[in-house]
């Protein structure tokens, strides 16, 4: 069983689903197919995954959060390198490489989410992580799971006004890690009151590879959460950048 998050009330489930099939797909081999050939791996690895956590968390509601645009144009134009390293050659612009024998399975995942009665939501030109970020805002009733293997989705670890947690499944679901502000912040040595937050943060100086964010030359996880801690936000800590004073 995974470990609990210690609330009464069952809660609103949210399932990063492009995060899910992915690990589903290779972590089942694609020998597995349908009578007509179909590769099938995915879908009999995602819908396990998914059983396995509605049986495990018991919620409440349940809500599959989709990638609309997994490279959205706002962010593009940001920081031009976002994914980048994930755009797929010689294939429409803006393409992301997907395996054909995943791609094709896709659909199919729909069709069984469709079929249990499992919501999904998504939004034209935004990721699931801006989905599941935008319900976990709006949610003042229930506590709220966020089942994900990203660790971006960590910045929505929150007590108030309604417990969040991500069950993160990055070693797969049998490792899985149930975190919370506390568990964050013990994680990656960041204060408990807004860890949440302060990963987010940590995240912007450290970068990721694995999105094309480069981060700030020279600064590994360890010195960045020293220096988003002694800061109470972000806009302070930019201040301290630019602040040219004798007073820093």
């Amino acid at each position: 069983m995974l470990a609990g998050c210690g609330t009464v009330t069952a809660p609103l489930l949210l399932l990063d689903a492009a995060s899910m099939y992915f690990r589903a797909f290779f972590g089942v081999p694609d020998t597995l197919t349908a009578p007509d050939g179909t590769p099938v791996n995915a879908v009999r690895g995602f819908t396990d995954m998914v059983a396995r956590v509605l049986t495990d968390r018991r919620p409440s509601r349940v809500v599959a959060c989709l990638d609309l645009d997994w490279r959205p144009a706002f962010r593009v134009k940001a920081l031009p390198s976002y994914k980048t390293h994930r755009l797929a050659g010689g294939g429409p612009p803006g393409a992301e490489i997907v395996p054909d024998r995943l791609a094709v399975q896709v659909p199919i995942l729909l069709d069984v989410l469709a079929a249990a009665g499992i919501a999904t939501a998504g939004a034209t030109g935004y990721e699931a992580d801006d989905v599941i970020g935008t319900l976990v805002a709006t949610e003042d009733t229930d506590p709220v799971e966020v089942v994900s293997g990203d660790r971006d989705l960590l910045q929505v670890v929150r007590e108030k006004p309604t417990p969040v947690r991500v069950v993160y499944i990055g070693r797969g679901l049998a490792k899985a890690e149930v975190m919370g502000p506390a568990e964050v912040a013990a994680k990656y040595g960041l204060p408990v009151k807004r860890a949440g937050e302060l990963y987010a943060e940590l995240a912007m100086l450290r970068g990721d590879p694995s999105d094309g964010l480069p981060g700030v030359p020279g600064v590994g996880e360890k010195t960045a959460a020293s220096v988003v801690s002694k800061f109470d936000s972000w806009a302070e800590l930019q201040g301290a950048v630019t602040d040219t004073s004798d007073r820093r």
